[in-house]
């Protein structure tokens, strides 16, 4: 038992190490691409609070990366210091090894899990929001409520609120949709209506459409007006509103079935926020497989040479199933594959190489 300690303080050690270490060289990056992006449009304290929050998005990314270099590092340091070699002397096979570093890394996935997640989540929402609006001067937001898709867009002249019961899945009709424009004074000057609204090149298309203005000394029934066709300007395009509702990253875990649910019911697809949700349940199997595929490449003692090979070859297979779960996640949310099929099946294989390796390394 004080041998699966000392592993196991030993492991959480080079993790914590390792996550430094990303964690600086990914904000030293991010600073670099914010300064570039939004230096024009504000400070250097605000420039430096967004690479901070995204900074978090790419760590949380990359654990599994994090996770196998952190596994290299501490069977590397084992074998130089020839500790390793005491302890299969003591008559311990090496996957006893293994027991203190796996279960570091299985409370390590239930930590990322609960609390970074919805860390992540919120980090990760206010970037985009601030990204968004330092862009667009805080002229468009998007959200998602009980009510159906609220937007907002925004000029020199005032701005305008949309409401739409539901849309199509790209983002590009809205139905059931409800404009409020209101002035430079905040104050309400006119409401549309219209049945069916198509988001274009800088203008709404409004079809079967009813407008009303809004002023105190005017009826709005009396002034309405029918339309067939209406257009009404806007700087709000397709890809904005699917870069918002897309992401499933600005969603804690626990309240991604409830999402999915409000996404089908609006119309959109919710294929994505299902990959999301199965990749999560499924990060813990994936993080444990990096654990073990560094130590699979790292427990020979270093007399034995080849150390530089097996380090290399330890990284390039890490890289490789991580582009893989990646690769089949994209085929799982373009609807190429089922979904439980391209969520665990990288896990699953990852997990089955690493521990075949180890015995195979161990017990021939």
């Amino acid at each position: 038992m004080i041998l699966h300690w000392y592993f196991a303080r030993r492991f959480l050690t080079s993790w914590v190490k390792v996550l430094l270490i990303f964690y600086l060289f990914s904000l030293m990056v991010e600073l670099a691409n914010q300064l570039r992006w939004h230096a024009e449009f504000t400070d250097f304290t605000t420039v430096f609070y967004l690479a901070v929050l995204n900074s978090t998005e790419i760590i949380y990314t990359i654990m599994p990366l994090i996770m196998i270099f952190a596994s290299i590092w501490l069977f590397l340091s084992l074998a130089r210091s020839s500790e390793l070699v005491v302890a299969r002397a003591s008559g311990r096979s090496g996957l006893v090894f293994l027991f203190g570093p796996i279960f570091v890394s299985i409370l390590l996935s239930a930590l990322i899990l609960l609390l970074l997640n919805p860390i992540v989540a919120f980090t990760t929402t206010r970037y985009l929001t601030l990204s968004q609006e330092l862009k667009n001067q805080g002229r468009s937001v998007f959200s998602i409520g009980t009510e159906g898709l609220w937007l907002r867009q925004g000029d020199d002249d005032g701005y305008t609120v949309v409401r739409a019961s539901s849309a199509n899945g790209t983002g590009s009709f809205f139905y059931d949709v409800t404009f409020y424009v209101y002035g430079k004074d905040g104050q309400i000057n006119q409401r549309l209506q219209a049945d069916i609204a198509g988001l274009g090149d800088g203008a709404w298309q409004l079809y079967k459409a009813k407008s009303w203005p809004l002023s105190q000394t005017e009826n709005p029934e009396q002034n309405a007006s029918v339309m067939s066709k209406a257009t009404l300007p806007t700087d709000m395009t397709r890809e904005q509103v699917r870069d918002r509702f897309e992401t499933p990253a600005t969603v804690p875990i626990w309240n991604l079935p409830a999402v999915i649910q409000k996404l089908q019911s609006a119309g959109f697809s919710a294929r994505r926020h299902q990959v999301w949700l199965q990749a999560e349940f499924a990060r813990p199997l994936f993080l444990v497989s990096m654990v073990l595929l560094g130590a699979a490449f790292c427990m020979r003692h270093i007399r034995f040479g080849g150390t530089g090979i097996a380090i290399l070859t330890a990284v390039i297979c890490g890289f490789g199933l991580f582009y893989v779960r990646n690769f089949a996640q994209v085929l799982g949310e373009s609807g190429q594959l089922p979904v439980t099929v391209a969520v665990w099946t990288p896990p699953i294989a990852a997990f089955l190489l690493s521990l075949s390796i180890i015995l195979h390394m161990e017990d021939g």
